[in-house]
């Protein structure tokens, strides 16, 4: 195991270079980008798509372009969309602000040379380090991840296996529809949804409607301050949820079923064992191991992913949000940040499973196969 570990430890590397060099590849050819973006606000077209960055954010690039707005000069030939009629120095200031002054190819090696130092430099168009925006925005996705995930679990299993005794039954085919639609019906769909009915939409008030916390979260007791959380977050972890149960309760499912029907459950029915000794004394810790071993990987899955819309509508500020607003933008520090942060993390993660694959069960030998 120590062999496969290592190599793959060191696979790590060369899959995160080319990671990186296929994306930044991609944002060169992509129209758009950080001069074009203070262009379109020195000469007013800037449009409400890429206007989401607060008050305040782009104060330091906005002041230096009004300033520039009065020196113009024809710069017909200019390469960037709607530069005619400003001053090519006010230009070549730009690019030498974002770094475009160098070839891509130096850019690039700058940016992993601080990328394997961990330092990420300042946002383009917000005034802090792109490391405080990501451990500002933290809380917000690790709540998250940890609760869907969690709740996920916790529902998912008893489920699953209850499908599995009862397979064929009409609660097992009941259950399934109702699983199939949730599986079907989009969170964010779901998310409105639960606005309108529960958070003074159209019909009751049970439930806040935006944020992680009240107002007057900092007055409240110990115990207010838990409850009062966990009441902002029942919405939005119902919303992301749905959708992610349907697919753990039929792995769930299938796993127990697959192992009900092997030899040795027989062989424990006829020693005289009763269906809960089979079931939870057997057949339990073998039909959980994919499921436990995959833990980190649907923590990471629902940290990273799938919570966009669900942060836009409940107001939540988390890293989808980020991410989204940072390429809208072309605020590439944090873009290339988060996805250098958001890849190492997924290529770790992936390769703890594998060893958790290994304790629990010690008969896998990843040594044995070619990575």
């Amino acid at each position: 195991m120590g062999a496969y570990l290592l190599k793959r430890i060191l696979l790590i590397f060369p899959t995160m270079l080319g990671i990186m060099i296929i994306s930044f590849a991609i944002i060169q050819f992509a129209p758009g980008g950080p001069v074009e973006r203070v262009i379109a606000q020195v000469t007013g077209t800037d449009v409400a798509a890429t206007s989401r960055i607060g008050g305040g954010q782009g104060d330091g690039l906005g002041g230096q372009a009004g300033a520039q707005q009065g020196a113009v000069q024809d710069a017909g030939g200019s390469k960037y969309r709607g530069a005619q009629g400003l001053d090519p120095e006010f230009i070549k200031q730009l690019e030498k602000q974002f770094g475009f002054d160098k070839p891509a190819h130096e850019r690039f090696f700058i940016m992993m040379k601080s990328f394997l130092v961990f330092d990420f430099g300042k946002s383009y168009f917000r005034d802090v380090s792109v490391m405080e925006l990501i451990v500002e925005k933290l809380p917000v996705s690790i709540s998250l991840g940890l609760w869907m995930t969690v709740l996920t679990y916790l529902i998912s299993i008893p489920l699953g296996i209850r499908k599995a005794v009862r397979d064929g039954e009409r609660f097992d085919m009941w259950s399934s529809g109702f699983l199939v639609v949730g599986y079907a019906v989009p969170g964010f769909l779901v998310a409105v949804l639960l606005l309108v009915l529960f958070a003074g939409g159209s019909f009751f008030q049970w439930f806040p409607s935006r944020g992680l916390t009240s107002d007057t979260w900092s007055e409240l007791t110990l115990a207010g301050k838990v409850l009062d959380y966990l009441w902002h977050l029942a919405l939005p972890i119902t919303a992301m949820a749905l959708g992610a149960f349907t697919t753990m309760t039929f792995l769930t499912k299938n796993s127990f079923l697959d192992e009900i029907r092997k030899q040795y459950v027989i062989t424990a029915r006829a020693k005289g064992l009763n269906e809960g000794q089979v079931l939870y004394g057997h057949v339990f810790r073998n039909a959980m191991l994919l499921i436990i071993a995959g833990f980190p990987g649907a923590f990471i899955s629902a940290f990273f992913t799938g919570s966009l819309l669900i942060e836009t509508i409940f107001s939540l500020d988390g890293l989808g949000l980020l991410g989204f607003e940072s390429i809208i933008n072309r605020d590439y520090p944090v873009v290339f940040a988060t996805l250098y942060i958001f890849s190492l993390v997924g290529l770790v993660v992936n390769l703890v499973s594998d060893f958790i694959y290994t304790l629990i069960d010690p008969r896998i030998d990843f040594e044995s196969r070619e990575v």
